[in-house]
């Protein structure tokens, strides 16, 4: 494959990648400032996020795909948790855990940041046995 073929692959997955991440986002019912938060990006760049819902590929930084990879993986470990029950699996990170101090899944990614994120996915791998 050619360099320019392999870019267009890219882009394409990355397009896909924040058309997911938005509909999930949409399902998991998170404010603007919510979602700003998860993928790292301030809070005041709101633009960011309409541009993703236009289409357009997701950031190709390292730090944006790997969270978009753990915001993904929470998802698919929802799914596989509630596998009857899709209204839990999208409420789960809105409500409050005693796992989490009585705090949110999305409070505990605001307040620690990509250490947030990695804390409530390993703590559903947990809950997986995995």
């Amino acid at each position: 494959m050619t360099a320019p073929q392999a870019a267009v692959t890219d882009d394409i997955d990355r397009k896909a990648v924040a058309g997911m991440l938005m509909q999930l986002f949409d399902h998991w019912k998170l404010s603007t400032e919510e979602q700003l938060d998860a993928l790292g990006f301030a809070t005041s760049n709101r633009a960011v996020l309409a541009r993703y819902r236009k289409g357009e590929a997701l950031s190709g930084s390292r730090d944006t795909l790997e969270r978009a990879g753990h915001l993904l993986g929470i998802h698919k470990n929802l799914r596989l948790l509630f596998p009857h029950n899709r209204e839990l699996a999208y409420a789960w990170m809105k409500t409050r855990n005693r796992a989490f101090e009585h705090r949110s899944p999305i409070d505990v990614i605001r307040e620690f940041g990509f250490a947030g994120l990695l804390m409530v996915l390993a703590y559903l791998d947990r809950a997986r046995g995995q």
